[in-house]
């Protein structure tokens, strides 16, 4: 099944995995953890919770492997699938921080302004991962992983406001931590 130099192709890869064979799952799992830690990141507090998100979302993959329909790509389809593991556990560990009443929120920003435009990749997911739980998670499900406010009220039990006005604060407070930046500069 496999080739010389423990390589497989994709399809070998996932007919081994169809076959619950342990060789293509390991195989499977070392090509995407490192993309897929780097995707729970920006849902967990800390690496060792990415670390148990990234786990339980491969036991998804596993189970639910023969279900990918080869449509798109296997990256995109267990990009998801992590996506939605880190959401349950958001849900299950955290429900109280996405509590956020529409009345509370006071932010003022204009629609066409670019507040990420200067920043470094990795200088943007720092100041993301310390924004607090609840507007990290609706920032990344809608402006990185591109979902709507509707489908994110649905994934997250929230009301789409909510998640609009999460959206808005989080873009407020990183507009803030860019300023904040900015005058340390000068």
């Amino acid at each position: 099944m496999s080739k010389a130099g423990g390589h497989m192709n994709d399809e070998e890869m996932l007919e081994g995995c169809m076959a619950k064979d342990s060789k293509a799952q390991r195989y499977l799992y070392e090509r995407y953890k490192r993309i897929m830690t780097g995707v729970c990141m920006r849902y967990a507090d800390r690496y060792e919770e990415a670390q148990d998100i990234v786990q339980n979302g491969f036991i998804k993959v596993f189970k639910k492997i023969d279900t990918f329909s080869g449509k798109g790509s296997l990256e995109g389809w267990i990009r998801r699938i992590m996506v939605n593991t880190a959401l349950d556990h958001l849900r299950s560990n955290k429900a109280e921080r996405f509590n956020v009443n529409i009345e509370d929120v006071d932010y003022k920003l204009k629609k066409d302004e670019l507040i990420l435009d200067a920043l470094q990749a990795e200088d943007l997911l720092k100041l993301i991962r310390e924004l607090p739980i609840g507007y990290r998670t609706v920032f990344n499900l809608y402006a990185i992983e591109g979902y709507s406010h509707k489908e994110i009220a649905d994934q997250m039990d929230i009301s789409e406001n909510t998640s609009k006005s999460q959206y808005s604060r989080a873009r407020a407070l990183l507009k803030k931590k860019l300023s904040e930046i900015e005058s340390q500069q000068d």
